[in-house]
Parts: C-alpha cells; structure tokens; sequence
C-alpha cells in the first residue's frame, strides 16, 4: 500500500492532490493491478494494451516502478507473433479475449510506456529486454501507414487492414514513434525508415486534415495533435483557442463529445497536459481543479459526469465506473505540472527527436 510518506513532491498539487490523496489514488490503481502484471479498466472488465500502459506510467510517476515493470513484462508475454495486441481482453485475462482486432494507436503506445519507465529508472536491463518488443510493434504500426503519411485504423481479426486512419490515434502514434527512435539512439541502432515514417505522420497531421476521418465532435480530435507533439508553437495556440468554448465546460471539464453534455476525466486531464506542452501551466491546473467533483471516496475518478437532464435526478456520473485510465491520467498530468523528470521529458519532447518533417512540405 503506497503511503502518503512515499509520494513525491510533484504529484502534490494546490487543489487537486494533497499527499494522501496521491496514495489514495496510487493505491486504487495498485488494487486494480493482477498478480500477473495486468490493469484494466477495474477489476472484472476489460483491459486494452493503450489504457494499460496509460495506468503503469502513472505508478512509474509515483515511484511504483516495480508494479509498473510487471505491466510491461504483461505486454511482453502476451505480444502476437506480427508486434500486435489484441483491442481488449476481459479482465486481463490474456486467454479470454474479447476483441480480436488490432488497433495501430493501443500498438504503439508501448514505446512511449517503455521510453518513460526508462528514463524513471535508468533500468538498461529493462530497456534491453523490451527492445525486441518495441521493435515488432513499430513494425506492425509502420505496416498500416499509407502513401499520405497517415496510419490506419487498425487490421481485423481475420487481418484485414482498415486504411481509413484516425487523427487522434495517428497523433498518438507520432508521439509513440519519436519515443521509439529515442530508444533506438539509446541503444545506438538508428532507424532511418522511422524517421521517414515520424515526418511524414507528423506532416499529415499538420497539413493534411483531409487524410483522416471527420471526428471533430470529439475533443480528442482538437487537442491530440499537439499533446502527440505533431502541432507546436503558435499554430498550437491558434489550434486550442479556437474551440475552446465548445469543449470547455468552466467549473466542470471538458466534453468528451459535442453536443453532448457529457464531461469526462480523461479528456480533461490530457487537455491538462496539453495545455502543460504548449506552456499554459495555469489553464492546466485549472482544468485540474476543475474536475476533483469526480474524484470518489477512494481516490479513484468516475469516467464522466452528465451535467444537463430535464430533472436535477437526470444529472450523474456516468458510466458508474472508476477506471484506472483515468486516474491514471490525472496523475500523469499532476507529475507533469509538478516537475516529474521522467513524465516532462517525454510529455515536454525533451531527449525525443525533432526535425523529421519531410522535404516534401508544400505537398
């Protein structure tokens, strides 16, 4: 059980985590944890290697790095032959899966696991068993992108590929890429194909909205590209600024989906952190702030909370769920603000590769 004694200065936060209130959330997740290393969502539904890794970064932020080291080794074990993971597994369980496809975001995401437990610890053992990992995965994902740059859904269960790529996966997966690259140059193996295939994801994202299919309802869409690290600078801030009142509730969070009035933890605390990135610490922490009405009893965080209804009944939290993700990325973003070496380095871009925009950029 993690104590409040344990907890280090940058996961405290004015208004949002006082140092027992930090234990109490690491332990929700250590208690969510399998003997085996997994994490899902809670204990009886299912885990997905994206939402998995999300929750052992944030104990690796806590210091839980043994626990965390068990999530990874989880990944490993259970790696398709192709680099892959399946989308979801019931409980865990890597012998029950519940579905077959394989998305090219949950893939990579192991990358950016991988390079943050590194540079927590130092751990070159680690970083060398995970290679191999690391490298299949990339593979797998590289297979999926297409002439435009971008990377594709995902392959069905029988393989299919579907070509059709999502911007907020493809801005994760730019973000996973770079991590991966700064693993290889860690280990001294460069890979120059990478470097071709980061440039030209991040051109895409930049340029070429075209490329991916319309999600804009969703405020994943808006501020993915730069939390991926693909939109920077002032075109960032044009970006955020831009539909911040549609998806900024004040006093509530961020809306998941428009219209719907629905706001969710996870979407609020990645806004956070990209908001951290792009230098507005303050927004950020109000954000943070803004969303402990979801915090329950035992440091966990409900997924949402429903905030219009035609009777003050029809006002909840919803679904009545306390996810691991999600507490996850509240920590995560509390580190961030908060000074954690490991989590501003590979949030911030510090030790990732920049640079890899393509010759190509009036195309």
């Amino acid at each position: 059980m993690t104590s409040p004694e344990r907890i280090a200065e940058h996961l405290v936060l004015p208004g949002v985590l006082t140092a027992e209130q930090a234990a109490e959330t690491v332990a929700g997740i250590l208690a969510v944890q399998r003997e085996d290393g997994a994490l899902p969502w809670f204990r009886g539904h299912h885990l997905d290697p994206w939402d998995h890794t999300e929750a052992a970064m944030a104990l690796d932020a806590a210091g839980e790095h043994a626990a965390a080291a068990r999530a990874y080794e989880w990944l490993a074990r259970h790696q398709n032959g192709d680099g892959s993971w399946y989308a979801a597994y019931d409980d865990g369980e890597p012998d029950r899966v519940t579905d077959r496809s394989l998305e090219s975001n949950f893939v990579a995401y192991i990358a950016v696991g991988v390079w943050h437990h590194y540079l927590a610890t130092g751990d070159d053992v680690f970083l060398d068993r995970m290679w191999p990992v690391v490298y299949a995965a990339v593979e797998f994902v590289l297979g999926l992108q297409q002439p435009g740059g971008e990377i594709g859904w995902k392959r069905e269960a029988d393989g299919t590929p579907v070509n059709d790529a999502l911007l907020t996966g493809s801005s994760s997966i730019h973000q996973a890429l770079r991590c991966a690259l700064a693993i290889a140059e860690e280990r001294e193996e460069p890979q120059p194909d990478w470097e071709l295939a980061a440039g030209a994801l991040g051109h895409a994202i930049r340029r070429h909205p075209e490329r991916f299919l319309d999600k804009a309802r969703y405020s994943m869409d808006w501020y993915y590209p730069v939390l991926g690290g693909a939109i920077t600078g002032p075109e960032a801030k044009t970006r955020i600024e831009a539909d911040w009142d549609t998806f900024v509730v004040p006093g509530l969070g961020v809306r998941c989906v428009i219209p719907n009035p629905w706001v969710t933890g996870g979407e609020s605390c990645e806004l956070a952190l990209a908001l951290w990135v792009m230098g507005e610490s303050d927004r950020a922490l109000t954000i943070l702030q803004d969303i402990q009405h979801l915090r329950a009893g035992n440091g966990m965080y409900w997924t949402g909370y429903v905030f219009e209804g035609e009777t003050e009944s029809d006002k909840a939290m919803w679904p009545e769920e306390l996810t691991s993700w999600t507490a996850g990325s509240l920590l995560l973003a509390v580190a961030a603000l908060g000074g954690d070496e490991a989590t501003v380095a590979v949030f911030g871009g510090e030790r990732l590769p920049t640079g890899l925009e393509p010759d190509c950029c009036g195309a």
